[in-house]
């Protein structure tokens, strides 16, 4: 599967690079990736499909807050440069970073349309209504 490259989506003093998981093959890689962009949190949003020592080992903290894709995120939402992957980085990482630009007083269509200009495709119909309103909204 082809996946979109990370993409940094800055805004104020926030900061977030969203990302699709990690393979076996790159799991190497992907610590060194998310320094590149000065992460100092990783936030998994989907069940846990690869080991965090990788990441761990390199002084990221790891949070594990899966949840369906569609559905909305967590509340708590940690500060500093935070990647937030999913499968493909097209839904639930869009959300969690939509959603923490909204809590920031970004309005709901601001904010997706700021998130989609920097990282095309998403949102998926589930996570947008017939009008294209967010469900974090």
């Amino acid at each position: 599967m082809n996946r979109p490259a990370p993409v940094e989506i800055s805004c104020e003093n926030m900061r977030f690079l969203v990302t699709h998981n990690p393979t076996s093959a790159t799991l190497n890689e992907f610590p060194e990736e998310l320094k590149k962009y000065g992460v100092m949190t990783l936030v998994r949003v989907c069940d846990a499909t690869y080991d965090k020592a990788p990441v761990e080992k390199e002084g990221i903290h790891l949070l594990d807050w899966p949840f369906d894709d569609g559905a909305p995120p967590p509340n708590q939402i940690p500060g500093g440069c935070v990647a937030v992957p999913c499968v493909a980085g097209l839904g639930r990482a869009p959300v969690l970073v939509a959603l923490a630009l909204i809590e920031y007083g970004m309005k709901y269509k601001d904010a997706v349309q700021f998130i989609r200009q920097k990282r095309r495709g998403a949102f998926n119909s589930k996570q947008l209504d017939t009008n294209g309103h967010c469900c974090v909204q």
